[in-house]
């Protein structure tokens, strides 16, 4: 077989199939045709009966492979589909169960099938959210025959609605505790813990003070300079007194102070920062800018005059003061006018930035409109007590006169 079937080129072999299939039409049978053209190429019938039929194999691979991935594309369609109705049934519950915990509540779980089976089907959503598709209907057949809900879920139904009232009476006031207060005044028995679990349900809640924000904390233990400005913020050039505070502003995000390093000769901001937290690093950031912009030398005598904040007595603070030859002076506590000055930027602050905008998104916000304004502020406010100039051009103007000394003498 071997040395029969190497005897004929693979040319010659397609060859006398194909010839088979052209001319079996003119013979009585399949294998007479075989017999006449296997004669003639001079092969045995039999040898061509197995090439005409390795051939047709060959050919119909393709098609059974063809029918094969038809019927595994219609399945892998019919996977991606119920696939995608998975996930856009998990994606919607999701978003609906966010506060529910790590298993919603079986209320909002039964909610969520009543919103949704118009669009992602009953059976669907049980399957994904691990209900069992009867308890659904057993829930649906509640809704729609009051008489089959227990007696416990009747009278939550009546109480939320006491609840409800008692609360907007309030004005949105009261929490569970008063409103239980409330409820027991006019006779009702209910149980504190029955009035806020159904209080948490509706999403009612009463309102709540706010934490009191304190930007001064003082350490009475920590060694403390003496006032050497006492309450005179009045210096005849600039690099002779410096003042510093910071403030806080609400964001969406929490909390944002500000800090300002101000030369009390033109009110001139020559330092600032913003930060998230209160710390003595962040007010030395503002100071280090100050420093490098004004280049305080020994001779100044400059005078740094803070509050008696915890950050502005910091080791790390008061070294850096020591270093760049300022002289640390500190008015006393709780006292505003013993840093003054400080005090009417901060408000100047608040007034023209801070105020007028009705909430602020990030620190990065904040950051921009300082940084505009103390622009604005430094080179076109214009002050009363300057003269109606800006702080740098009153600083210009000193400086103009003291080269004008200068040159006359």
């Amino acid at each position: 077989m071997s040395k029969m079937g190497n005897r004929f080129s693979p040319e010659v072999r397609d060859r006398a199939v194909r010839m088979v299939g052209e001319h079996r039409a003119d013979y009585g049978s399949e294998w007479e045709a075989m017999s006449s053209i296997a004669s003639k190429i001079g092969c045995t019938t039999e040898t061509l009966r197995r090439w005409c039929r390795t051939e047709a194999g060959r050919r119909a691979a393709p098609a059974a492979q063809g029918v094969d991935d038809k019927a595994r594309l219609k399945l892998l369609e019919r996977e991606v589909k119920e696939l995608r109705r998975a996930n856009e049934i998990l994606r919607k519950a999701s978003a609906y169960f966010c506060n529910g915990g790590a298993r919603p509540p079986r209320e909002m779980m039964m909610a969520f099938v009543d919103v949704h089976r118009e669009d992602l089907g009953i059976e669907p959503i049980c399957r994904e959210l691990a209900i069992a598709p009867s308890s659904y209907h057993e829930h649906a057949a509640r809704l729609a025959d009051p008489a089959r809900r227990s007696a416990r879920a009747r009278r939550d139904d009546g109480m939320c609605e006491q609840i409800r009232r008692v609360h907007e009476a309030s004005f949105g006031l009261y929490g569970s505790r008063k409103v239980w207060h409330q409820l027991r005044r006019e006779g009702f028995d209910v149980a504190k813990c029955t009035v806020e679990r159904l209080m948490r349900t509706m999403r009612l809640a009463g309102i709540r003070r706010g934490k009191k924000t304190i930007t001064t904390v003082s350490n009475p233990k920590a060694p403390c300079p003496l006032d050497k400005v006492n309450r005179e913020f009045r210096v005849d050039r600039p690099n002779a007194l410096w003042v510093v505070d910071f403030t806080y502003v609400h964001t969406w995000a929490g909390f944002v102070y500000v800090a300002f390093v101000i030369d009390a000769y033109a009110r001139r901001i020559v330092g600032w920062k913003v930060s998230t937290s209160a710390t003595a690093g962040f007010v030395l950031d503002a100071l280090e800018q100050a420093i490098h912009a004004r280049r305080p030398g020994p001779d100044d005598g400059l005078i740094h005059h803070s509050d008696r904040g915890v950050q502005y007595l910091a080791m790390n603070y008061t070294q850096r003061l020591a270093e760049a030859n300022l002289v640390p002076s500190v008015g006393s506590v709780g006292d505003s006018y013993d840093n003054a000055l400080a005090e009417t930027i901060n408000g100047l602050y608040k007034a023209e930035v801070i105020w007028r905008q009705r909430s602020w998104p990030s620190v990065s916000a904040v950051e921009m409109a300082t940084l505009s304004w103390v622009d604005w502020y430094n080179n076109h406010r214009l002050f009363g007590p300057l003269g109606y100039i800006p702080p740098a051009e009153a600083e210009a103007n000193y400086y103009a006169a003291c080269d004008a000394l200068d040159m006359a003498a």
